[in-house]
């Protein structure tokens, strides 16, 4: 009799945004009537720019004759896109990473909850809280978390390190020592940024203790500050210790499309087994990389006028933020982020904890947010709104916070 894995069962209730889309359904059924605005799941609203569709387009064209057909893509993924990859995210930062260390998929979120795989089940993780989702979910279905606690809404096994207005959103070195730590800047959902001289603090510390960072870069497209570092390489020493993960989904509006790439240098080792040739193999087994035509666009991105267009996105997308943060502390809340992140993290009223306030928000303004609480225990008292509406929207929406 075949058995089911028991690790799953110890995920507490439903997923975030489905706990959400859940309250918004019974919400628009009570009142039809009412013009909802979508400030809460990070979802890009602008369509494709005209250098991915133009090369989308060919690379149809390439699928329908027999003498440009792809087939199954090679496993790291094709060689025009990593290279691409390489040179504009990593070697014109000055950064020594090579095609070979990159790993293409069909997102940053599968790559963030396949990576923990290749490690054995008693390593020990150290996550950021609040934290997004994902990182901390697939490890509990791992079965490396140890116990829920309903009363802190922590687990027995995992390392907390609270970012919280007193430490200006910023994780501190942990007292106990991981073995796996999840940083994630600019992050989701606090929109905050560490420089690079405190993101080399971390890459010194894995290296001294023996650690590995898995770092999530997706958001790296939004940072405006010079001293905000764009990729975890930018430190010494980060080829030994750190992984990381690259999305298109948010500055090329790739959610609908699907397409990430994790980063994996050959020098990060146990023994004689580097977790290159790991997750080489486990690419080989199970790959989860994206279609020819997807890596095609993937490499428009990289072109003179994908990377002027794409720019304009992403100007966009902050000149919201601007909205929302600016127009948040007009109506006298305390905010954070917005700056180089597509976040703002705002506190609730005192009265409040952050599920009240989504409730607040969505009755009194008919505005959608996301719960800071669902992020982490320290996101209570917090609430999350994005910038990926439109920019009439989100004028609106401020309007509407602010007449409530």
């Amino acid at each position: 009799m075949f058995q089911i894995n028991e690790d799953y069962l110890k995920l507490q209730g439903s997923y975030l945004f489905s706990t959400i889309a859940k309250k918004i359904q019974v919400f628009q059924e009570e009142n039809p009537e009412k013009d909802l605005i979508r400030l809460g799941i990070g979802d890009v609203t602008r369509p494709l720019v005209p250098a991915i569709i133009e090369a989308l387009h060919k690379a149809v064209d390439e699928m329908a004759d027999a003498k440009t057909f792809h087939g199954y893509a090679p496993e790291l993924g094709y060689e025009f896109l990593r290279s691409a990859m390489a040179k504009n995210d990593y070697t014109d930062r000055g950064c020594d990473i090579s095609k070979d260390e990159i790993f293409i998929s069909d997102g940053a979120k599968g790559d963030s909850g396949n990576i923990q795989e290749i490690f054995a089940k008693d390593n020990k993780i150290a996550v950021c809280d609040p934290v997004y989702p994902v990182y901390v979910d697939t490890n509990v279905m791992a079965g490396r978390t140890g116990t829920f606690n309903k009363e802190t809404e922590m687990w027995s096994d995992v390392i907390y390190m609270p970012c919280t207005k007193e430490n200006d959103f910023k994780p501190e070195l942990p007292k106990e020592t991981p073995d796996i730590i999840y940083l994630c800047f600019p992050n989701n959902p606090t929109g905050s940024t560490i420089t690079k001289d405190e993101l080399q603090v971390w890459v010194d510390y894995a290296n001294k203790v023996g650690a590995v960072i898995i770092y999530d870069a997706a958001y790296e497209a939004y940072i405006t500050r010079d001293n905000v570092p764009h990729t975890i390489y930018e430190c010494k020493g980060a080829r030994t210790c750190a992984i990381e993960l690259r999305s298109f989904s948010k500055n090329a509006g790739f959610t609908g499309v699907r397409l990430g790439a994790a980063v994996i240098p050959k020098d990060i080792k146990r023994g004689e087994v580097t977790l290159h040739q790991l997750w080489a193999r486990r690419h080989g087994t199970k790959y989860n990389g994206a279609p020819y035509i997807v890596q095609r666009a993937g490499e428009a991105v990289y072109s003179p006028q994908g990377k002027e267009q794409i720019k304009d996105q992403v100007g966009y997308y902050m000149k919201n933020a601007k909205v929302i943060y600016e127009g948040l502390k007009e109506a006298g809340y305390n905010v954070s982020g917005g700056v180089d992140a597509p976040y703002i993290w705002l506190e609730t009223p005192k009265n409040m904890t952050s599920w009240q306030f989504f409730d607040y928000l969505l009755e009194k303004a008919n505005v959608v947010g996301t719960p800071g609480s669902g992020f982490g225990p320290s996101g209570e008292g917090y609430f999350r709104l994005t910038a990926f509406g439109s920019y009439e929207n989100t004028l609106a929406a401020i309007e509407r916070i602010k007449n409530i």
